[in-house]
């Protein structure tokens, strides 16, 4: 009864799906283009091409750039493959590009009804389905089994909450989980709460993201960035949420140290202006990274193409850039994790504990609780309760250079000493995959 429901729900949802994409690309142009992908009438590959394709779901942004190394470590194992990445947002799809150029074939994930799916799964015949940490959709589920495709939840956790909500829809729950061919959870706690809701065949692999690497050359024009700030305390907020930018904006006027930097960077693209206009608002001077530091050396930087210096009058720099993130971390002596200080569910703090950089989180982190509980009994980061609690954390820390220097080394520890998830995954991904791609004939439109 819930699975009818709940495609008869979607029927009803899907016109306003598009409408809902119409409108968001008044503030996300990406949003209006490939359409009619996300209905499965994407351009798929030739009908002579067997070669295997193993098919990769990364929603968005951060699920991308956590699906780099095991995407190059696929291509590695099985070079006659083909990758396909799929994404739900053009933010993800505009990193696919970025990270891996015309190595990987590219295209929206349909909408989770049954004839959308089974055109997606005609057209592209994978070999492999690989869905990262929490996408869980029913209907893909069923007709990927029913298509005899292999589907597979890579780097799998489970929250608490989200534990909790699952699991009051009993036996019909368990059939959605018990759909995949395996679950590669992150940590124990992950694998026994996905047990419990069904999933079979699960083993705990450890967390893809901390085998994400800030490439040298990034972490080097991060440098180069600060030595244009100069010796000013620096801090960066990192994929900061909306309404939360209001907070952080308040812990710095807390903070009490007039030559202080913020460095400021929003997780989405579309709310750089907004973000932009709410600090004008708290008469502080702001500079975008792309109006001081950008790719191309402006006209009055040094030949080997750094930025000029950075005035000592600007309150805010906005990280108004993708891709950027390690570069931010390197030009900072201190982090904040964004997504935190509101319920919604923390972010990914493991990229600033290897670039060696102390981290301060706020109460909400749900999304990322192993990992923040097992930073913060490493001594790589301080979790902070509200505004207050991180203007204080901060100033301590400024104040406090030794403390800084051992949880810099503490968290460049903790990221090291957690690797090695990617191997354990493509050991087991390549058992799944056959020599060549059998075409995919059983599904009827």
């Amino acid at each position: 009864m819930l699975r009818a429901i709940y495609r008869a729900a979607w029927w009803l949802v899907a016109p306003l799906a598009v409408l809902r994409l119409l409108i968001r690309s008044r503030r996300e142009r990406g949003y209006r283009g490939h359409i009619g992908e996300r209905f499965g009438r994407s351009a798929g590959r030739l009908p002579e091409d067997d070669a295997p394709l193993i098919w990769v779901h990364a929603v968005s942004v951060g699920e991308t750039r956590a699906a780099q190394p095991l995407v190059d470590a696929l291509l590695a194992a099985r070079p006659d493959a083909r990758i396909l990445l799929t994404h739900m947002t053009p933010g993800g799809r505009a990193a696919g590009v970025q990270l891996f150029g015309e190595r990987v074939q590219r295209c929206y994930l349909p909408y989770d009804m049954p004839h959308t799916v089974r055109r997606f799964l005609r057209a592209w015949r994978p070999s492999l389905g690989i869905v990262m940490e929490t996408e869980v959709w029913p209907t893909l589920i069923d007709e990927c089994r029913r298509a005899d495709v292999p589907l597979v939840l890579t780097n799998a956790r489970m929250s608490a909450r989200s534990f909790k909500r699952a699991a009051k829809f009993g036996a019909a729950v368990k059939e959605v989980f018990g759909g995949f061919a395996r679950v590669l959870a992150q940590s124990p706690t992950d694998a026994e709460r996905l047990t419990a809701l069904g999933a079979r065949n699960v083993a705990v692999l450890g967390n893809l993201k901390f085998d994400m690497a800030s490439p040298p050359g990034l972490i080097a024009r991060g440098r180069e960035w600060r030595r244009a700030i100069g010796t000013r305390p620096v801090w960066v907020a990192a994929s900061t949420r909306e309404g939360e930018e209001e907070r952080v904006l308040q812990a710095f006027a807390a903070l009490g140290i007039d030559n202080a930097l913020l460095i400021l960077v929003p997780r989405h693209p579309q709310r750089f202006d907004e973000v932009a206009a709410l600090v004008a608002r708290k008469n502080l001077k702001l500079v975008r990274r792309s109006q001081w530091a950008a790719s191309e050396a402006p006209a009055d930087a040094s030949a080997h193409g750094a930025p000029r210096a950075l005035p000592q009058d600007v309150n805010v720099l906005l990280g108004d850039s993708m891709g950027e993130m390690g570069a931010y971390y390197a030009a900072a002596d201190l982090a904040f994790i964004g997504g935190s200080l509101l319920p919604l569910g923390g972010q990914n703090l493991i990229e600033a504990c290897a670039v060696g950089v102390p981290v301060l989180i706020g109460p909400h982190v749900f999304n990322f609780a192993q990992a923040t509980t097992d930073a913060v009994a490493a001594g790589a980061a301080l979790q902070v309760q509200d505004p207050a609690g991180l203007a204080q954390a901060l100033h301590e820390l400024f104040d406090d250079k030794p403390r800084r220097v051992a949880m810099g080394a503490a968290g460049a520890a903790f990221a090291a000493r957690h690797r090695g998830a990617t191997a354990r995954t493509v050991d087991v991904l390549t058992t799944l995959l056959p020599e060549r791609a059998s075409s995919v004939t059983s599904l009827d439109l």
